[in-house]
């Protein structure tokens, strides 16, 4: 094939449906308030979320477990508001950006931070935390470092991380964008999305399935006061089961 007929065909390929689905971002609405839907998940856990998950075919939505929560916190929830960075030793237009990135973060967010594997700078630490818990921002994930961890826990803000260091960021990473997909290992990551993270680690629950799916979990919640009842009072596993009871 001649190169002008090879760029004829490249040409001719229609992206439009990839362009949806990658970079899509779901605007659905709920039918409770949001601020319900986020305490209503925050009444469940991870586990019992991503088997719901699981019976909505959906296997790769939890974190990669190197990212782990600074302290045992009850559950948290929150929408995603994501951003991304990448090693860089660019250091102009870099203050003005993350000053112009934290103006749009907004309560009820809960801050996902893609760092394309930066493993050498932190991007998160006490001046951020007291930024985001000022606008009411739930909490933070970093898939990279931290740093002014005092700080942060003596503000009582829910951050999880990969590890610790104190060097910063400037001269050693940029943010490039915010509010736009996130690929974290084989997680997909939207704006708005629902983020539920706890001491087992971070959940994405997709924006358009977000009710259905809380809906689903509170029935294994209370299905599983149930067997924890039956185990309680002495049944047998067969007596368990034959209940419609699982382990």
């Amino acid at each position: 094939m001649s190169v002008e007929n090879y760029k004829k065909e490249v040409g001719m390929m229609n992206l439009e449906k990839l362009i949806e689905v990658r970079e899509g971002i779901s605007q659905k609405a709920f039918p409770i308030a949001g601020k319900e839907l986020i305490r209503r998940y925050e009444q469940l856990y991870t586990g019992a979320v991503n088997d719901v998950l699981r019976e909505f075919t959906l296997l790769n939505q939890a974190l990669p477990n190197h990212i782990m929560p600074l302290r045992e916190y009850e559950p948290i929830a929150g929408f995603a508001f994501c951003v991304k960075s990448a090693p860089n030793a660019v250091v102009s237009g870099e203050m003005d950006f993350r000053a112009k990135m934290l103006d749009e973060m907004h309560e009820d967010a809960f801050v996902v931070w893609d760092t394309s594997k930066d493993e050498k700078a932190t991007l998160w630490g006490g001046v951020m935390t007291a930024t985001a818990k000022s606008k009411g921002v739930k909490a933070a994930c970093i898939d990279g470092g931290i740093r002014d961890t005092h700080q942060i826990l003596d503000a009582d803000f829910p951050v999880f991380y990969k590890y610790r260091s104190s060097n910063g960021s400037l001269g050693r990473c940029l943010i490039t964008h915010y509010q736009v997909p996130l690929q974290v290992a084989d997680v997909t990551i939207k704006p708005g999305d629902i983020v539920l993270g706890d001491i087992d680690g971070i959940l994405i629950v997709p924006r358009d399935l977000a009710y259905e799916v809380l809906v689903r979990a509170e029935e294994i919640k209370e299905n599983e006061k149930k067997i924890f009842g039956w185990v309680k009072s002495g049944d047998s596993i067969k007596q368990i089961t034959e209940k419609g009871g699982y382990f």
